[in-house]
């Protein structure tokens, strides 16, 4: 489950507390209280049994288990941002995160030129996306994940879905890639430097150290394969970039700004869409686009490639593709 914005706002990690420490009044979503915390936890187990879990790898994830009201409260009020993406853009790429990447872009330039070869994804697009979901891996929430998963299951508004997380998140015990103590991620169960949620762990997860774990918390190799294999897998072109910013003429129908359209860059042209500063668009052929409007038209306009579909598909959100595709840019065209 992505957020609105992603990662870009910080998630607040959250100290270890007892498992019914000062939480007995707080009501979930289906009007149960914490009190009831432990008996779902029994419940829970007693099915994980049954799906086909060892009773060691239960002892082991549920060991620590305590229920979060941060995560209750998170998913209940999740803020609605009133930013337009010119007052966005500068609070989730300040100049320190430009500088940041391009000392990281050159710090892993080596993997990272064979990761992007291997898997078809330019490498300054593994750094930004690296970048805006856990400021380089130095925040990856401080959430336990199990934890997480069992209160936002028994939280009761998505328990289906939960449920599925959860036990996808003890597969990834029982396979021996984390420690239950060492699985921390965002109150949502989001995990590791690249903030998959267990069931895209599952899906596009990488060993690339050949370590016989994947290991998206400490592992750089494998942080970088799974980003590359996950954006390979929806869909990325490595001859090709994200987007680009653009101008529209007065007579735009702005019923055509949606992911849905598509057509070339021809075609575009032949409708007025121009580069921001007013030149012809690419002369390629190869390529279909979408025009893009995430505020309005006096706002920022995007001429959306397949590369910013393929960003959807890891977060739906305009500002978290304009913010990655941003810190993209100025890692590839770094100022003076």
């Amino acid at each position: 489950m992505k957020r609105i914005i992603g990662l870009t706002v910080a998630l607040v990690a959250m100290a270890s507390q007892p498992l019914l420490a000062q939480e007995s009044a707080t009501e979930t979503t289906s009007g149960k209280t914490a009190a009831e915390f432990p008996a779902y936890v029994e419940t829970i187990k007693q099915e994980a049994l049954a799906e086909g879990f060892t009773e060691d790898t239960l002892n082991k994830a549920f060991a620590g288990v305590k229920y979060y009201k941060k995560s209750v409260e998170a998913d209940k009020n999740q803020p609605e941002f009133k930013l337009t993406l010119d007052t966005y853009l500068p609070r989730a790429v300040p100049e320190w995160k430009v500088k940041k990447g391009l000392e990281m872009y050159n710090e892993h330039k080596e993997l990272l030129t064979k990761v992007g070869e291997e898997f078809g994804v330019q490498p300054r697009f593994i750094v930004a996306l690296w970048g805006i979901e856990t400021n380089y891996g130095s925040y990856t929430g401080g959430f336990d994940v199990i934890s997480a998963l069992t209160t936002m299951a028994f939280d009761g508004r998505r328990e289906a879905f939960f449920k599925k997380e959860l036990w996808n998140a003890l597969t990834i015990v029982q396979d021996g890639h984390i420690e239950p103590e060492q699985m921390k991620g965002s109150w949502a169960g989001a995990m590791g430097q690249t903030q998959f949620m267990p069931s895209s762990f599952m899906n596009f997860a990488i060993d690339y150290d050949g370590d016989g774990k994947k290991d998206i918390w400490n592992s750089f190799p494998d942080v970088f394969a799974s980003a590359a294999n996950y954006l390979k897998s929806v869909g990325w072109r490595d001859d090709v970039t994200w987007g680009r910013q653009v101008s529209l003429p007065d007579d735009f129908d702005v019923e055509l700004a949606t992911l849905k359209t598509k057509k070339s860059l021809g075609e575009w042209q032949e409708l007025g869409v121009r580069r921001f500063d007013g030149g012809d668009l690419p002369g390629r052929d190869d390529v279909q686009a979408s025009v893009i409007i995430p505020d309005d038209r006096n706002g920022r306009v995007y001429l959306a490639y397949a590369n910013y579909d393929a960003l959807m598909r890891w977060n739906r959100s305009n500002y978290f593709v304009a913010a990655v595709g941003y810190l993209s840019d100025r890692i590839r065209f770094p100022r003076n």
